[in-house]
């Protein structure tokens, strides 16, 4: 977490959708990029569920269906997966409930639930401000607030410290109530507590973290069960204790519990001498407390002005809700007004990033050409912004048409008189070729040998490895196929290893076809999702001090792009990968001394850009502006750098947010494109058939000449792939005119799942033309998250 000083709060002022009316006593949980909220009261309980989604900044009022929960306050709220569970709560004025409801938010359905009774004992009464916390397929119940009177109107209140377990049903439906037997001191009576449970990652067992609430005064004591013996403590803790509070919130961001907010006792109040009698106030004091070694730190203290309204005013009774590590923090109330009668409430929304960003996936290339790149890299949940940056500094030679100059691959002297590579392979599991740093990096290229420089190989069948260089033909891939000895008609000793250079220079077409698949007998919706950003278009934003006002995110279009058959889910990207090569995680603009600058191309919203140019840094002397904590240069300063064919480029991304510039992501590495090689192949369809499945493609939107060929491959099982499994060995599978193919139930039995992210069968497929072949389209088919074979 930064410093107290470095805290970076952000005020949402721009949203869309119908935001709901100030309240406090409402409860949030989180889905994903979602934040859902239900009750709480201003002037009557509300009891609508209000959704906002912190990625597109807009409310919303789901269409909520079934058994609708009345409004309620002060409740138990708490998410297990996209199934929300609300347990009691003020339902009116003194009138309190013991009744659950489940929400299945996928559908927006409400159910009330009746579990069992306790075998032993009665079920819980009705009450408010208790706490509700879910761990595993359980949810523990603690205290609260309930009303001894059967009056409503004359609420005589009894605090409790009862302590109950819920068992839920797997995905529906709850078991019933347990009360277990706890061991050690329990916890005083109390409501308007918190109650969190962590378990630290490499052992222990979880615990239950209890922290504050009321009982006819604040509290400030943290207790801890553990939940495997159901023991009560006290944990010793270091640093300086929270003031006693109740109404505040906690919420767990790794090994931290962040309280905020709350109300506490008055500056220079005696609350040991008259606890029931002092005044109290509303706070916007923020500590958190180490899980791991028990000790307070204070971030803002109750003595901190906030003259600049820099960070939320105090409150209690709001709600918070961690979405990644972000913090957000809706309404509550600010005080009460004697004179009015009335409570005053907050109808702003903050969020408070706790931590740096982590660091992204690497930089994919989508599309190259002889001056422009265009990238992506996976999404980084709640981040303002992503900086990318290049280095030319790169061993790439200009091109030449002297075969000579290509350099030599591990194991294969390379031979300048080499025979010709428009040979067709066979089709067979031994025609294996080998990216030179697979997934990683930018193949390189070779040429073909003869079988007598073939002596340091252990036989023809060996899988081989090509060196970071680059060969004569400017292709940034080579994949070499070996031929099985004395196989066919090519057995002579001109016969060796045949080069087909796939160029990844450009490695996607211009759309890439993505389906879902329900289930195995289900028909699907195909959509063709344009990869460019129509709001970035690649272009720098200069001079912004804050992202917050950057474009929107890419637009995706949906057209039927395949006629009603069964078809598989497909990716189609980068097969041009970056290399697994670790860098610096302190976000500065230089490298080693000695080295070339890392360039910025500049500061995008989105996870994606168009690249023709980068910033030259002035060494030592660029000027420095603000975004959040994290410093950048001021663009309007620097002069601008075109990119150039045939030139070699590193990428680098990092992404950012309150807390500043996260770590570097690993280094990719991409080649601008020559003119004349043909770009890649489009418009990949993936359908099965009786025997396997059918590969189909378009012609590149741009042959450079007539089309000679197409190679397809399939990335194969093998022992390198075991002990390395980011390194992908790819074996021929076709090579003609056709712009389809067959691939065999026999050959998909040799293909490797890819698990680097959603599990895949992995295909490459380019074009060959008078001057040999261009980029590459990979294509990823999703196989779901099972190890069966692909047609099962």
């Amino acid at each position: 977490m930064a410093a107290p000083s470095l805290l970076n709060w952000r005020r949402v002022s721009s949203f869309t959708g119908p935001v709901p009316r100030a309240r406090h006593g409402h409860r949030a949980v989180a889905i994903r990029e979602l934040m859902i909220i239900f009750g709480g009261g201003n002037e009557g309980i509300a009891d609508e569920l209000h959704v906002y989604n912190t990625v597109t900044n807009q409310w919303f009022l789901p269409a909520v269906r079934g058994d609708i929960p009345p409004g309620c306050a002060a409740h138990g709220f708490v998410c297990d997966g996209t199934r929300i569970l609300v347990f009691g709560g003020m339902v009116e004025y003194g009138r309190y409930s013991n009744e659950l409801y489940e929400l299945q938010a996928s559908r927006w359905l409400w159910k009330k639930v009746k579990p069992h009774a306790p075998s032993s004992g009665l079920p819980p009464c009705p009450r408010l401000g208790h706490s509700f916390s879910l761990y595993g397929n359980k949810c523990y119940l603690f205290g609260g607030l309930a009303n001894e009177s059967e009056d409503s109107n004359n609420n005589v209140p009894r605090y409790l410290n009862d302590f109950y377990e819920l068992e839920l049903q797997h995905g529906s439906g709850v078991v019933g109530w347990s009360i277990p037997v706890t061991k050690g001191i329990v916890p005083s009576p109390r409501e308007s507590h918190t109650a969190v449970i962590y378990c630290k990652k490499d052992s222990g067992s979880p615990k239950m973290y209890v922290f504050g609430g009321m009982c006819g005064a604040r509290l400030d004591d943290l207790w801890q069960l553990d939940l495997e013996t159901m023991t009560w403590s006290k944990p010793e803790t270091k640093g300086t204790v929270p003031l006693p509070r109740s109404l505040h919130t906690a919420s767990v961001i790794g090994n931290k519990m962040y309280i905020f907010g709350g109300w506490v006792p008055h500056k220079g109040e005696n609350i040991e001498a008259s606890p029931h009698d002092c005044e109290w106030k509303c706070t916007s004091s923020f500590s958190y407390l180490n899980l791991d070694t028990a000790e307070w730190t204070t971030l803002v203290s109750d003595s901190q002005e906030d003259k600049k309204n820099s960070r939320p005013r105090p409150r209690a009774g709001h709600c918070a809700v961690a979405i990644g590590t972000r913090l957000y923090f809706w309404s509550g109330r600010d005080g009460y007004r004697k004179a009015l009668n009335s409570q005053v409430c907050c109808k702003d929304l903050w969020y408070l990033d706790t931590e740096k960003p982590p660091a992204p996936s690497q930089v994919q290339l989508i599309k190259a050409t002889t001056n422009s790149f265009h990238v992506k890299w996976d999404e980084v949940p709640t981040v303002e912004g992503y900086l990318l940056q290049l280095n030319t500094d790169l061993p790439y030679q200009a091109a030449s048409s002297d075969s000579s100059a290509a350099p030599n691959m591990q194991g294969v002297r390379m031979d300048p008189h080499r025979q010709d590579s428009n040979s067709i392979i066979p089709n067979s599991i031994n025609d294996t070729m080998n990216s030179a740093k697979t997934e990683h990096t930018a193949m390189k290229g070779t040429s073909v040998k003869n079988k007598a420089d073939l002596k340091t190989s252990t036989d023809s069948n060996a899988i081989l490895h090509s060196s970071s260089a680059t060969n004569a033909s400017n292709h940034n891939s080579c994949v070499v196929d070996m031929l099985r000895k004395n196989e066919g008609p090519h057995t002579s000793a001109n016969i060796g290893v045949l080069s087909s250079c796939l160029d990844l220079r450009t490695v996607i077409p211009e759309t890439s076809v993505s389906s879902t698949v329900c289930s195995a007998q289900t028909m699907v919706t195909q959509q063709t999702i344009k990869t460019e950003s129509s709001s970035t278009n690649g272009a720098v934003v200069k001079d912004e001090t804050s992202l917050t006002t950057f474009s929107t995110k890419s637009e995706v279009d949906e057209t039927c792009a395949l006629p009603a058959t069964k078809i598989s889910r497909v990716e189609a990207h980068a097969a041009a990968m970056p290399f697994s090569k670790e860098t610096p995680s302190n976000p500065v603009a230089t490298m080693k001394a000695g080295e070339r600058q890392w360039c910025d191309v500049g500061i995008f919203k989105n996870n994606t850009a168009l690249v023709s140019q980068f910033y030259l840094l002035p060494k030592g002397k660029q000027s420095i502006s603000k975004i959040g904590n994290a410093d950048v240069p001021d663009y309007s300063l620097l002069k601008k750098q075109d990119l150039v064919p045939g030139t070699g480029y590193r990428f680098r991304v990092a992404a950012i947010n309150g807390c500043g510039i996260g770590p570097f992501s690993k280094i990719s590495e991409f080649k601008t494109c020559i003119p004349g090689f043909p770009g890649a192949p489009s418009a990949v369809r993936i359908s099965k058939n009786v025997e396997g499945i059918h590969l189909s493609w378009e012609p590149p939107t741009s042959p450079s000449g007539n089309i000679l060929e197409y190679s397809a491959y399939l990335a194969i099982r093998t022992a390198q792939i075991q002990d390395n499994p980011s390194q992908l060995v790819f074996m021929r599978i076709y090579c003609g005119l056709k712009t389809s193919c067959i691939v065999t139930a026999g050959q998909l039995a040799n293909a490797h799942i890819d698990y680097t992210s959603r599990p895949a069968i992995v295909f490459r497929i380019s074009a060959k033309n008078e001057k040999g072949y261009g980029p590459a389209t990979q294509v990823r088919w999703l196989q779901g998250n099972n190890k069966k074979a692909p047609l099962n």
